[in-house]
């Protein structure tokens, strides 16, 4: 399993160890990674996700995971985070043609 974000596509970063002889080697910088299980409003269902902790905070800026997905741009999601977003984008467009607009 790699070490990337599902939502935001954080992954590692790589950089330098400097000593104080000023000694450097490669060393890796890794995102901060939880697993979660968030709830799919539209949906009715929950969903677990490998999130970091700065996606989290973005999924509750946006009030919720729904609300995040149909916002954020599919290139930063995962595969299985883009067939979701598909999934409650038909849900919302479902719901949107069965009840009537008020005139």
């Amino acid at each position: 399993m790699s070490r990337r974000c599902e939502l935001t596509g954080k992954g590692v970063l790589t950089g330098n160890n400097v000593s104080h002889a000023n000694n450097k080697t490669r060393r890796r910088f890794l995102p901060n990674l939880n697993e979660v299980t968030l709830m799919s409003d539209l949906l009715g269902q929950s969903v677990r996700v490998r999130v970091s902790a700065h996606g989290l905070k973005s999924v509750d800026h946006n009030g919720g995971l729904d609300a995040y997905l149909l916002k954020v741009n599919e290139t930063l999601l995962s595969a299985r985070m883009v067939k979701l977003k598909r999934q409650i984008a038909k849900r919302r467009d479902a719901q949107a043609a069965e009840t009537p607009a008020a005139a």
